[in-house]
């Protein structure tokens, strides 16, 4: 008998309609519907998930920065709530709530720390995603029950040499009868320390350039995959970020996922729907960052006075919380277009680009508005100032962001 989470309810009271998702208010007069408006099921996890986050991840956030390691209780949890399987089928051991719900789970998660999120983004947008839509049914049935129990995936695209530009990767896949024999090396590849199942992105015919490119399934314990020592980072320290090298892996056929030489398109589908994921990790991490602050500026008194009854303080704080708001309305259409099932590819990118944008402000002004104190590491603004800088630079950097931008605009118009 399959248990779900405490927070997943049944009824959804959206309704679909031509325009997207609109909330079932007919009864009140209500015709439009503001755009933080949630479901029961949303309202939910939100609140579940800010109590494991405070209660699960708070007290172990420091030591999580300063061994830059995840504790196995906070992954662990991850899954026990249901949080590595958000948008799953039920029939596969996920929860089956919306995208949406995964959006508002790495909010919250990045307000006590983005490592974490971190973990919960990847899981839902990139691994989960790459089996349901590209997987076959064979894999689904042998995957996707692992990764919403208690293993993770890892996304192996970024090379030494090729990292806004992916598509000129070097790793190779020759065919050798029902198998291929992957060589090569990845970089920075995120939770590869901890990645039960590993999606490798590798070239099957180079003449044909990024049109070879083809997804394989690789499991971690295949002869010939070693990971290598993690980076030392600036931020997101928890995180660990490591080398993947293949060394004549042998991989069956039937480990390819979905087409051959269709792998940059894989790729690229699920970047544009992660990205908005990130959007949501800056967007969570900015806002933590100020709920900490603003308490500390109605508490300390300089001159006389509290630090935020000084109109130039007040103006600051104004300023910043309207960016904040901003980010969040980004963030939260492109997820809400995405479900509608309507284009979001431009606004997942601008969503993440001026939330990172939004995150380096934030930190940045937080760490003036405390002072010395929060410069130490006796409060968590020093953390969220060196965790935001990771969101003008993965799955794409903010200048990717603005060249996709424009190509959109360029299309419009």
């Amino acid at each position: 008998m399959l248990v779900y989470p405490s927070w997943k309810a049944s009824p959804c009271v959206f309704a679909s309609s031509k325009s997207g998702l609109r909330p079932n208010l007919a009864s009140e007069g209500v015709v439009r519907a503001p755009l933080q408006t949630f479901t029961e099921e949303e309202i939910m996890l939100k609140n579940m998930v800010k109590k494991f986050a405070q209660e699960r991840v708070a007290p172990l956030v420091q030591k999580m920065d300063e061994n830059s390691k995840l504790e196995e209780s906070v992954i662990k949890g991850l899954f026990e709530q249901g949080l590595m399987s958000i948008e799953l089928g039920e029939e596969y051991g996920g929860t089956g709530a919306s995208f949406f719900s995964t959006i508002l789970a790495v909010e919250e998660l990045s307000k006590v720390d983005p490592s974490v999120a971190l973990l919960c983004e990847l899981q839902n947008t990139l691994t989960n995603k790459l089996f349901t839509i590209h997987g076959s049914e064979e894999q689904k049935r042998t995957y996707l029950p692992r990764v919403a129990k208690d293993t993770i995936g890892s996304f192996c695209l970024s090379e030494a040499g090729s990292g806004s530009d992916a598509f000129s990767l070097k790793t190779r896949a020759e065919k050798k009868g029902d198998y291929y024999i992957i060589n090569g090396s990845k970089m920075w590849i995120s939770f590869a320390e901890h990645a039960g199942v590993f999606f490798v992105m590798a070239n099957t015919d180079p003449a044909l350039g990024y049109k070879g490119i083809t997804c394989f399934v690789v499991d971690r314990n295949t002869e010939g995959l070693q990971v290598g020592k993690k980076e030392n980072k600036l931020g997101i320290r928890a995180t660990s970020t490591c080398t993947v090298t293949f060394e004549n892996v042998k991989v069956p056929e039937t480990n390819v996922l979905g087409q051959i030489g269709q792998g940059y398109k894989y790729a690229i589908g699920t970047l544009n729907s992660g990205r908005i994921g990130i959007a949501a990790q800056m967007l969570g991490l900015a806002q933590g960052c100020f709920d900490h602050t603003i308490p500390y500026t109605k508490e300390r008194f300089q001159f006389g006075k509290r630090v935020f009854d000084f109109q130039g303080m007040q103006h600051q704080i104004a300023h910043v919380a309207t960016q904040l708001e901003a980010a969040r309305l980004l963030t939260y259409n492109a997820a809400r277009l995405l479900e509608a099932g309507r284009p979001f590819r431009k606004e997942a990118s601008m969503a993440k680009y001026y939330a990172a944008e939004v995150a380096t402000l934030t930190t940045s002004k937080c760490m003036e508005w405390m002072g010395g104190v929060g410069f130490t590491k006796d409060y968590p603004i020093e953390k969220y100032y060196r965790d935001c800088k990771i969101g003008t630079i993965y799955e794409g950097t903010s200048n990717i962001q603005l060249s996709t931008i424009a190509k959109s605009l360029a299309e419009e118009y």
